[in-house]
């Protein structure tokens, strides 16, 4: 057994886990970064990146089927899906190696291998093969793993997402179980690759923690696209034959099934937390997520745990802002305290969703009658009218939920590309601007954006093209 010891030990090389390493060693620490896969996590190999590029597939496809409608001639003669995955294998490991090359060159060394927590003379450090690397501090970032359904194992045809994302060619049907971002983000993409889709969701609505407007427009989107929905509906079984997948349902005491090549089992992704030692190391577990405080310390002296293993909103931005925010505490910064209302959050689906801060409904519940919104359709904007041309789904908005009379609460979007406006939003909510405030501010023009400045006017009560 050797031992190495270091200032920083990062168990995780995913997006929290590379974060808190970068940083650290750009304030001077020594770091070690502790990996059992590949330097960038489920994110980049298995998760954000692959989906949005084959969400781009998807959109490119769509982009073919609706050329006449701007004058160009264009056929889709198919989906070449082997193709498909080759271009992603390869935008990912073009990913892989550039973030490789930063930490190299930031001085950080990685170890390939499962590591488990441990202490050396009352250090905390991270054994990996008979080796440990002790650390003044260590940081847990493992991340999560999708979640199965008790009954039903995984198999040829029943998928995670990341079976699914390794799939060589396209399912003529598919059954998504899930009615969540990653159920919605395949559920769209398969259905503009050809697919028959049906999403299968216990709850009322998808996306449920959305603002009810977003949730309500993107069901009648996803209808009006040919996608089937099954929502308040309990899966009893699912049965796999030669030819393909049963999926038994019941919903109100009515029992139905529906037929399918392959099922995508999309019910959330669980904390990579069993069989780390972090009990045995004193840190407290609660449904498998680590327990902290507002800094992200645990239970255990000088641990520290960033990302999915957090209870919260699992984002990957997330788990970034938290391990920079943990390797600055660490060096004795003050960083700004850490919000998970402020973490924009986007659902890559056609159309997109893009929302942060408080949802109407929340908004009521904390501040009552003081509440006021403002919607502002999208079907009156210009450049929205142009990227969607020919698309079945044409129409999106804007809403805003504030105070009266006061601070930005909440921002809300659904169209076309809206996840590249969130930001905006996102230095409202953050700043507690009002709507006097940004109203004066001009948007370019022709730009989607002009739909959240004219929400802005509007709030303030001087709107242009609202009545």
């Amino acid at each position: 057994m050797t031992d190495y010891t270091f200032d920083l030990v990062v168990l995780g090389g995913g997006s929290g886990g590379y974060a808190a390493a970068l940083r650290a060693a750009e304030l001077g620490a020594r770091t070690v970064v502790v990996e059992q896969d590949l330097l960038g996590g489920t994110c980049l190999h298995r998760g954000c990146v692959p989906t949005k590029a084959l969400l781009h597939t998807a959109e490119v496809a769509d982009s073919v089927r609706h050329a006449a409608a701007v004058g160009v001639t264009a056929s889709l003669d198919g989906i070449d899906a082997t193709a498909a995955l080759e271009w992603r294998r390869a935008l990912v490991e073009g990913k892989h190696r550039g973030l490789s090359s930063l930490v190299r060159a930031r001085g950080i060394e990685l170890v390939t291998g499962r590591g488990t927590l441990t202490s050396v003379d009352g250090r905390p450090a991270v054994a990996v093969d008979g080796d440990r690397y002790i650390g003044s501090d260590v940081v847990v970032a493992t991340g999560a793993s999708s979640r199965s359904i008790p009954g039903i194992a995984f198999s040829d045809r029943v998928l995670d997402s990341e079976a699914a994302l390794a799939l060589e060619s396209v399912p003529a049907r598919v059954a998504v179980l899930g009615g969540g971002v990653i159920g919605v983000e395949f559920a769209s993409a398969w259905r503009s690759l050809g697919a028959d889709v049906t999403i299968v969701e216990a709850l009322d609505h998808l996306v449920a923690n959305e603002d009810p407007s977003s949730r309500t427009a993107l069901e009648k989107a996803y209808r009006r696209r040919g996608i089937a929905l099954e929502l308040g509906a309990r899966v009893t079984g699912v049965t796999e034959s030669a030819d393909g997948v049963t999926v038994a349902i019941e919903r109100d005491g009515d029992a139905s099934r529906i037929e399918a090549d392959v099922v995508l089992v999309a019910v959330g992704r669980g904390p990579n937390t069993a069989g780390l030692g972090l009990e045995e190391a004193g840190i407290t577990l609660e449904r498998g997520f680590v327990q902290t405080d507002a800094q992200l310390r645990t239970a255990a002296s000088r641990v520290w745990a960033v990302g999915d293993i957090v209870a919260g909103p699992q984002l990957a931005h997330r788990g970034f802002r938290q391990g920079i925010f943990v390797a600055e505490t660490i060096a004795g910064r003050t960083p700004a305290p850490l919000d998970d209302a402020l973490y924009p959050r986007v659902t890559y689906s056609n159309p997109e969703i893009a929302s942060v801060g408080m949802t109407e409904p929340q908004a009521r519940e904390a501040h009552g009658e003081r509440v006021v919104t403002q919607e502002v359709s999208l079907a009156g904007n210009a450049k929205s009218e142009i990227v969607s041309a020919g698309s079945p789904v044409r129409a999106g908005s804007v809403k805003i939920v504030a105070l009266d009379n006061g601070p930005i609460l909440g921002v809300h979007l659904v169209g076309e590309r809206v996840g590249e406006l969130i930001t905006e939003g996102q230095l409202a909510v953050a700043w507690e601007a009002r709507a006097d405030d940004l109203a004066p501010l001009i948007h370019a023009h022709p730009s989607q954006s002009e739909a959240l400045g004219e929400a802005f006017l509007a709030l303030a009560g001087s709107p242009l093209h609202t009545m």
